[in-house]
């Protein structure tokens, strides 16, 4: 495919056929997904492939608690997991949310799972010192986990960035065996989609960019037609 096609039909893919991933062909992913920048060049990322159903369905448990959260959260109007304007749905309301199954089918139902981490002592956090959630360390792994997304799309497959289960970060260390100093970045469902998404919905680039200041003039397309 070519590059701006990939671009923009990688979608989130949550339903996967039964197609599997044979190793060749996840190797030829990660291997091209590999040429990502990251900080200094540290490339501090390690991927645990599962295959294993007990494995999944482990994951899948981990996932409850903050997808039970979202949910609770969407049904009160409110912009789930948000540091800003934080929640005002309480715990028992959070406990008696139904579970909605689309945020545990992906691991149990996709060809392979991959689980990505970062080594937290190769990454520049230049904002550690601010009074806000911190954001910049996720340069140094996210462009890798896109670039495994965009190679898988290039291969006829597709997935989805999932973080719900990193709320449980502790129990996922335990789980796989993670050092304490390497944060879980995503946890990747990928597969065969049953469908694919050729027209995506995003919005336009003056809606986003802006000249020399945050409320400046938007940039607008020029080309010629």
């Amino acid at each position: 495919m070519e590059l701006y096609d990939v671009m923009r039909s990688t979608f989130s893919a949550r339903e996967f056929a039964d197609d599997p991933i044979p190793d060749p062909t996840l190797f030829k992913i990660l291997d091209n997904a590999r040429f990502a920048p990251s900080g200094g060049n540290r490339q501090g990322w390690r991927i645990i492939i599962i295959r294993k159903q007990e494995t999944r369905e482990a994951l899948a448990e981990l996932t409850i608690p903050a997808a039970k959260r979202y949910a609770a959260q969407i049904r009160a109007g409110e912009n789930p997991w948000n540091t800003v304007n934080l929640t005002n749905v309480d715990d028992q309301t959070i406990e008696l949310t139904p579970m909605p199954s689309q945020f545990t089918k992906p691991y149990l139902k996709a060809a392979v799972v991959l689980v990505v981490c970062v080594d937290l002592k190769v990454v520049a956090s230049m904002d550690q010192y601010l009074n806000r959630v911190g954001v910049v360390s996720g340069a140094s792994i996210y462009p890798f986990v896109w670039n495994i997304l965009l190679a898988a799309r290039h291969e006829g497959y597709s997935g989805t960035i999932t973080t719900l289960a990193i709320s449980q970060e502790p129990k996922l260390q335990e789980l796989l065996g993670i050092p304490e100093h390497f944060a879980v970045s995503a946890i990747i469902p990928l597969g065969k989609p049953i469908r694919y998404l050729t027209r995506l919905k995003r919005r336009p680039v003056w809606s986003f960019a802006t000249f020399e200041h945050f409320d400046g003039t938007p940039l607008t397309d020029v080309r010629d037609e």
